[in-house]
């Protein structure tokens, strides 16, 4: 019998499967939203930080958050 954590039916499976799939689909989601409303001096930046999200989801979401939006004209907003 599985043990359920917090009384609510998450069992290690369901938690295994949430950070292998869904965290990672919603951290990519969370970049592609920040980069559409970041401005960059070149738009071939933006093209490129898009093309890293969509390709490399996970490494290349948490290296846009981390360092490319420290390159955008309006780094806090």
């Amino acid at each position: 019998m599985q043990e359920h954590l917090l009384f609510i039916g998450i069992g290690l499976w369901e938690i295994i499967l949430l950070f292998i799939l869904v965290i990672p689909f919603l951290l990519m989601i969370w970049a592609i939203v920040d980069l559409t409303r970041r401005n960059f001096k070149d738009s071939t930046n933006k093209i490129i930080w898009a093309l890293a999200i969509i390709f490399i989801p996970f490494i290349g979401a948490v290296v846009y958050l981390t360092i490319g939006t420290q390159q955008s004209i309006n780094p806090d907003t």
